[in-house]
């Protein structure tokens, strides 16, 4: 398999959504040969009564729009109910040797997977078993482990219901090695936001954007990760509030934006500007960047007070809220303009007039994604957008607070239930008197940690619950070498994709349904929930036709393996709780009574049920007992020094992907058609590297250490991007970050400052 035949780069001067978002859906509904009932479904994705989105975790309104999806969700949608098939046959013909020189989008492009399959060595294929015996040959291999050296990851997707059930048997098992996607993007929220303000997720709904005057937007692209947030962005910039966008490239969703739904805009072909300014920060210089605006807003608030003018801090607020303020007010104006421009990559002028609309709004939302969290020094980035919001009071108020965006639909969800390896953010207490069985109690893996000990092979099995583990990962090249020597690998799936590729000495894949599809039960048609990024709980309900009759749900796999593997326990009815997922909610209510209060009657509340947040109500549940400030330890959280030859490499995604899972080969509002293989390079670097458009170049990891990194045969595209810092796709980039590149604190991987050389190929 290769890339397509018509690579090129095609300036695109369109918006983002209008006629291109629409084109762009109906191409993919015809390449999955959707049925009409199929498509038809996309009227109740996102709707109260009707199913989630399986992308990203952007909030559902009471109100919904007349179609509620977005390009990217409908895209994920005709992916999962796409009509092509990856039967027994398919195994048959095609070896495991053979298929690891697909691409990833031909991979997931062959259909959805049947049957449960097993790999057979000798043949170098999967062959098609049962289920009975599937479960049986796990649950034997499980119980001759040393728990405590057995990986139980979980991708973003698996529903509250599921994930609750592969946490408990995960610890009733014996293990707390729980990574999850989180660990790979917004782990660093997780630790930096619980020290700052004592709460690890966004204060703030999805009703305040309505609230809001101003918005500071850092590290986060609307128009490919999250493109119903441009709805919200649009309405905002309507009624004149002010975005302040900063982030190294120029992102369409942040310039313009077309409504499909919107008929004069679609007719006249005219869009809505949506940044009011645009600064294109450095990559990993936003530290220095929010420093500026903090530094200029405090000495003016000193100015105003000597003036006898009206103050621009909120000092109320910082008296009675927060404390080591006057720490961090030295810093800012101990810290020169000449080191903030030079790691900023901008003017004292453009953040001074950044400033000012800080200074002049009445309530301001921080929105941010992985441009921030992954740095080696990421919780710096993010202390900083704290402190910036705290000098305002910009906390627990309407319209006001932190609004990070995440991607997967269900990863912040999955942590509210117990996915961790972190055993203080676990109620390991009330599971045992729950279910009397004694949970383990030290931490256990990370996916960081988890990549290690599979290098090292001190791991012993791996089972996923969805993802594509090893392609996600950093260190690509080492981990896929050693992922083979683990003893069991399990995969719970409902596409193949590179990491089923790489079968332990036993190995099974285990499909299962998606979320759209029909799940019924002994009592009947199920339903599941999820959280979104504004920690509300959404039910949904699948509608359409499974794609084979021997799929099996998520919840039943899960608890199937767990009889097979556990000891029974008439505290945990795994068989009833596969009947009535309402069951499963039962329990998660009972282990977090104060979240999940009345959970059955509130699952199809219109626009969600809130399950509540103290720091939006200024209730800091830190160590001080305040919303705390802190220092920056650095002004450049890349956590390397630029010296001429090294860059810094930011791994992006295309507007045809979300994560892994890559759609086609058109990054549309990029302008990039036909290939992957490429890298962004701004004008001044190309003749600095002697190098133009189209020329090959490699990148070579430089990491300090003596691992060779490099990717070869990058086409060089001619960029609007920071000097020193380049830009090439996710995941075919992960090969060059270190398994050690991650932010400090966090163990997130640092991949959007990654230290690379370019070599010119000759």
């Amino acid at each position: 398999m290769s890339d397509r035949k018509d690579i090129g780069v095609d300036p695109y001067g369109g918006p983002a959504g209008g006629w291109g978002s629409l084109k762009s859906v109906a191409e993919i509904v015809g390449r999955e040969k959707l049925s009409p009932g199929n498509t038809a479904l996309l009227h109740k994705q996102n709707k109260p009564g009707g199913f989630m989105c399986v992308s990203c975790a952007w909030g559902k309104p009471a109100h919904p729009h007349i179609e509620e999806f977005c390009e990217n969700g409908a895209k994920a949608t005709a992916w999962e109910l796409t009509s092509l098939r990856v039967t027994p046959d398919f195994f048959r013909e095609h070896s495991v040797t053979e298929l690891r020189g697909w691409k990833d989008y031909d991979l997931e492009q062959a259909g959805r997977l049947t049957h449960p399959m097993k790999y057979d060595a000798e043949t170098d294929k999967y062959v098609a078993v049962s289920w009975a015996e599937a479960f049986a040959d796990i649950g034997a291999h499980l119980k001759r482990y040393d728990p405590k050296k057995v990986i139980a990851y979980a991708s973003g997707r698996a529903s509250l219901e599921t994930s609750y059930m592969y946490a408990l048997f995960a610890r009733m098992y014996g293990t707390q090695n729980l990574p999850d996607s989180s660990n790979m993007c917004h782990e660093t929220t997780s630790v930096a936001l619980k020290k700052a303000i004592g709460s690890p997720v966004a204060t703030i709904q999805l009703q305040d954007y309505d609230a809001c005057d101003a918005i500071f937007y850092f590290g986060q692209n609307p128009g490919s990760n999250s493109p119903r947030f441009l709805h919200p962005l649009r309405a905002c910039a309507k009624r004149g509030v002010e975005i302040i966008v900063f982030n190294p490239l120029k992102e369409r969703g942040l310039e313009r934006f077309t409504d499909p739904q919107n008929p004069v805009e679609m007719t006249t072909g005219k869009s809505t500007p949506i940044a009011t300014q645009y600064h294109q920060v450095k990559a990993g210089g936003d530290i220095a960047a929010i420093m500026g605006i903090c530094k200029w807003v405090i000495e003016a608030d000193l100015r105003a007070r000597a003036a006898g003018e009206q103050p621009i801090l909120d000092h109320d607020f910082i008296e009675q809220h927060t404390t080591r303020f006057e720490d961090f007010a030295a810093k800012a104006r101990d810290t020169s303009w000449g080191e903030i421009e030079r790691e900023s990559g901008l003017t004292r002028a453009a953040l001074t007039e950044a400033a000012k609309v800080y200074a002049r709004s009445k309530a301001m939302i921080a929105v941010y994604g992985m441009g921030l969290t992954q740095h080696r020094h990421g919780m710096d980035n993010l202390f900083m957008v704290m402190n910036l919001l705290l000098l305002r009071g910009n906390i627990g108020r309407p319209g006001a607070g932190p609004g990070p965006v995440r991607g997967h639909s269900n990863v912040q969800g999955q942590r509210t239930v117990g996915i961790s390896e972190k055993p203080e953010l676990v109620p390991l207490d009330r599971f045992a008197e729950l279910f009397e069985f004694e949970p383990p109690r030290e931490k256990g893996w990370d996916t960081v940690e988890a990549c290690e000990a599979v290098l090292s092979g001190e791991a012993q099995a791996f089972i996923g619950l969805g993802g594509n583990f090893v392609r996600a990962v950093p260190e690509t090249s080492l981990v896929e070498e050693a992922w083979p020597r683990l003893d069991l690998t399990v995969h719970i799936a409902t596409k193949l994709n590179r990491s089923h590729l790489l079968p332990g000495r036993t190995c099974y894949l285990l499909p299962c349904l998606g979320r759209i599809e029909r799940d019924d039960q002994a009592s009947g048609p199920q339903a599941v929930s999820m959280e979104d990024s504004f920690s509300t709980i959404y039910g949904s309900r699948g509608r359409a036709e499974p794609a084979s009759p021997h799929l099996l749900s998520e919840p039943a796999i899960v608890a199937a393996m767990a009889m097979a593997t556990l000891e029974p326990n008439p505290k945990v009815p795994w068989a009833e709780w596969v009947g009535d997922y309402g069951k499963v909610r039962d329990a998660i209510e009972n282990t977090y009574p104060e979240l999940f209060g009345n959970y059955n009657q509130r699952l199809w509340d219109r626009g969600g049920f809130w399950k509540g947040n103290a720091a939006a109500h200024r209730e800091w549940k830190t160590e001080s007992g305040k919303a705390e400030f802190n220092v920056p330890s650095v002004m450049n959280a890349a956590g390397f020094d630029d010296d001429g030859d090294r860059f810094r490499l930011m791994t992006l995604r295309s507007n045809d992907q979300f994560n892994t899972t890559i759609y086609g080969y058109y990054d549309r509002f990029r302008s990039i058609r036909g290939t992957r293989d490429i890298v962004m390079m701004c004008r001044a670097d190309q003749e600095r590297m002697g190098v133009k458009e189209g020329d090959k170049v490699a990148l070579v990891g430089d990491a300090g250490d003596d691992v060779v990194r490099r990717v070869e045969g990058l086409t060089v595209i001619d960029y609007d991007i920071p000097p020193g810092c380049i830009g090439m796709y996710y995941p075919e980039s992960n090969v060059l970050i270190a398994l050690s590149h991650y932010a400090l604190d966090s163990m997130v991987p640092a991949a959007k400052s990654v230290p690379v050389r370019v070599e010119v190929m000759r």
